[in-house]
Order: structure tokens, then C-alpha cells, then sequence
């Protein structure tokens, strides 16, 4: 190499190592030039704003990329309870794992793989933003990226799944999906994020929630139903408080991969998917109820009723019934008041004790292996149980108490509403 060439190779190098040491040996994040920006035109927002580049960084005395990853080693540095996150449930869902694998066994060892993976967290950046340089804490629409359609968290901003058919796709769209707008949860209204009850914390802890209701609200004695000692004993807040929930009964799992059958299903397929899915039946209502882990009264849906169609063959199966598995849930539509005393004493379809004689919805006839999505015969409950017949029949009895207070529950909504109509 000619000896000029060298000069300036050597010059070059002086001038890296001077950049690099000049790096290394910024006092603190408050310094008011940083000389990283000499080369890199890229500004530091949102909560790391004023924080220097070789925070994030540097390594072992070197400048690095700054990789999130699975276990979070370029913001353990700073938050070293973030990397639980990866540990939890949020990233590792092995109850959703689980439930794949037992309902779709044999037929399709890697559903979950397929079907299942895209929501579940993999690095820093899926909550706090897609830009690292603009780090914030999760908003309201950051958890509705995957808390989204049937899973819990769009019904808090008030938005339940449609219908299928083309014709009901309309009203607003979220993340690419179209829903009904239902009355949000108070909570929502009063501009709660989701963070004021799933701390980073909790989350860490494989918590699902860093505060209950009595942190916030104390019981008011006031309320009728709170005078019950059985309600307040014997209830979770939102058996009553939820307005309503978004409910699947038969979701449809049709595989049709790349058979002559897919070209049937072209409207209903995305991009890429091995499976078409569908919905026999949704609804909005006041969700069933049963008893959770902790023995209360909880609003409880399906966590799946999954059947399975493989259109690869000829002679493939259609409709099988693969689970048929409830789960006990919190559906974040909270609002004041509550169901009438009807709306539990004495509506046994709410407790999957529906009347023969009741029935409207007959999923036998159509050939799907349940007398009645609202009978407890040939399903489960994966997080408590099922009220017994027996305890469904006791909350039928109106006792000469429930009168009483039916009464009362009468008088005072009459009260509330007394010259509404006067002019």
C-alpha cells in the first residue's frame, strides 16, 4: 500500500477511535449534544427522550445494535423485571398451547403454529411501539393489536365481533376488522388505559390484573342488591356489572390448504391460511353463568366450541365436533346496575339448564353433535364448573325474601323515573 494511502487509512482510524472514546465517555443521558447525531440523523422520542444513544447502545465497550429479543437484553439493562414478560403468559401461552393440541390432536399436530402464534409477544417493541426510538408506554389501540375480535379487550372500547356474511361487514373498522359498536365499559369512557389495571408489574408476575375492584370501589350499601349478603359473598363484581359479552357458539374450522376446494371459499380465505373459519351463531348479550376457580358466581362462554372440516380429500371429514370446552371469563364491558332479579332467579338457560320446550337453536339437526349450545351435556369448563341442576333449582325458588326485595327493586326503579312524562 503506498504510503500516502496509509496515512489516510491511519487518519480514518484515529478518527473512529476518537468518535468511539468521545461515545464511550459522555457524562450523562442530560448532554446537551450527543455526538452520535453527527452521523446518524435520528432523533430520540417519547419516554427516552434525552437519553444518550450509548445507553442503549454500548456493550461491553462496544457500539452495538440494541436487540429486545426474547429475553430483552437491551432493556433488562435498564428494567430488569422486563424479561419475566417472556416467561409469562403473554409470550409463552401455554394454556392456549394446550388447548390447541387436545382439541385438534391427530388431525394437526401444528395448528397452533399456523393459527395461534401471531398475537403473542415476542419482544419489547410488540407493546411499546414499532419504532425504538420512540418508546412509549402501550395506548389503548397498542393492546387492541391482539386483544382484538373474540378475545378479551375490543369489547372495552365497545366493539363486538359481526356476523360473517358479507352483508354485515360494515360499521367501523379497527386493525382491519369490521365490529358492532356496543355501549364501552365506564372504565373506557373515562379514559382508564389498560395499564391502570395490568401493570408492567403484574404482567411480569404473570399476574392478569395489578388491582381489583374493592382497590378502587367500596360496595355501596345503598344498592339493594349489595344488601343481599349472598350477592357480595357469593358473586364476582362483574357476574352483575358486566353489560354484556361477545359469545361464539360452533366456530367453524374448514382446511382446505391448496384442494380444488379453496377456490369456493376465496372471499372468506386470507392471504397464506390453511383454514377458512367461521361462526354458526354470535351474540352480545348478558353472557351464561357458572362458578370460577375461587367458587364464585362468574360469567362464563365458550372458550371454542371447534368443529373441524378437512376439504383436502374426497372422502374427508365434515363438521366434527373437537371441543366443546366453556371458560370462566371477565368481559371489560362494566357498567352500572344491573340484570333484574328474572335475569338469574328463575333463567335456568343462563346456567346451561335450558328446557327442552325453550329451545329454538337445534345443532343436532344440523348435524353438530350437541343437543343445545345452553345444555352442560357434552361440554366442559376448563377454569371451574358448571352450576349442578340442583343449585339451578334452588335459585329458581321465589321466597317469600326474593318477593320482597323484587318489590323493592320495583319501587325504586319506578322512583327513578317518576315524572319523566310531565310536561
Amino acid at each position: 500500500m503506498p504510503l500516502d494511502a496509509r496515512t489516510a487509512v491511519r487518519a480514518v482510524a484515529a478518527s473512529l477511535i476518537g468518535m468511539v472514546a468521545l461515545v464511550l465517555a459522555l457524562p450523562s443521558p442530560a448532554s446537551a449534544v450527543d455526538p452520535c447525531v453527527t452521523c446518524h440523523a435520528t432523533s430520540v422520542r417519547g419516554a427516552h427522550a434525552g437519553v444518550a444513544c450509548v445507553a442503549c447502545h454500548v456493550g461491553s465497550g462496544d457500539l452495538r445494535r440494541v436487540s429486545a429479543g426474547p429475553t430483552a437484553p437491551g432493556c433488562a439493562t435498564c428494567h430488569p423485571g422486563a424479561a419475566a414478560i417472556f416467561q409469562g403468559p403473554m409470550a409463552r401461552r401455554d394454556g392456549e398451547r394446550t388447548f390447541a393440541a387436545k382439541a385438534f390432536g391427530r388431525r394437526d399436530d401444528h395448528f397452533f403454529e399456523k393459527s395461534c402464534a401471531g398475537c403473542h409477544v415476542k419482544d419489547c417493541l410488540d407493546c411499546h411501539g414499532a419504532d425504538g426510538h420512540a418508546i412509549a408506554k402501550p395506548g389503548r389501540e397498542g393492546c387492541h393489536s391482539c386483544h382484538r375480535g373474540y378475545f378479551i379487550g375490543a369489547d372495552y372500547l365497545g366493539l363486538a365481533p359481526r356476523e360473517d356474511s358479507l352483508r354485515y361487514q360494515r360499521g367501523p373498522a379497527v386493525d382491519g376488522e369490521r365490529y358492532l359498536k356496543m355501549r364501552p365499559d365506564v372504565h373506557a369512557e373515562a379514559g382508564l388505559r389498560c395499564g391502570a389495571c395490568h401493570s408492567m408489574a403484574s404482567l411480569a408476575a404473570g399476574q392478569r390484573a395489578s388491582k381489583t375492584c374493592t382497590d378502587c370501589h367500596q360496595p355501596s350499601m345503598k344498592v339493594l342488591e349489595h344488601l343481599i349478603g349472598g350477592h357480595l359473598q357469593a358473586l364476582e363484581c362483574w357476574a352483575c356489572h358486566s353489560a354484556w359479552a361477545a359469545q361464539e357458539y360452533g366456530s367453524f374450522f374448514v382446511r382446505v390448504a391448496d384442494s380444488p376446494a379453496a377456490e369456493h371459499f376465496s372471499v372468506r380465505r386470507q392471504a397464506g391460511s390453511e383454514y377458512i373459519r367461521s361462526a354458526y351463531l354470535r351474540r352480545q348479550d348478558a353472557p351464561p353463568l357458572g362458578r370460577d376457580l375461587t367458587g364464585k358466581v362468574s360469567p362464563i362462554r365458550p372458550q371454542f366450541l371447534i368443529y373441524y372440516s378437512d376439504l383436502r380429500a374426497r372422502d374427508a371429514e365434515e363438521n366434527v365436533l373437537l371441543a366443546a370446552q366453556w371458560k370462566a371469563f371477565f368481559p371489560h364491558t362494566i357498567r352500572r346496575g344491573t340484570v333484574l332479579c328474572e335475569g338469574c332467579h328463575g333463567a335456568s338457560r343462563r346456567f346451561l339448564v335450558e328446557p327442552q320446550e325453550a329451545r329454538i337453536y337445534l345443532p343436532a339437526v344440523d348435524g353438530l353433535g350437541l343437543s343445545s349450545f345452553w345444555s352442560q351435556q357434552g361440554q366442559t369448563m376448563s377454569n371451574g364448573r358448571f352450576f349442578t341442576p340442583d343449585e339451578v333449582k334452588r335459585l329458581g325458588i321465589k321466597s317469600s325474601a326474593y318477593r320482597r326485595g323484587t318489590i323493592e327493586k320495583w319501587k325504586k326503579l319506578v322512583q327513578s323515573v317518576d315524572g319523566s312524562s310531565r310536561r
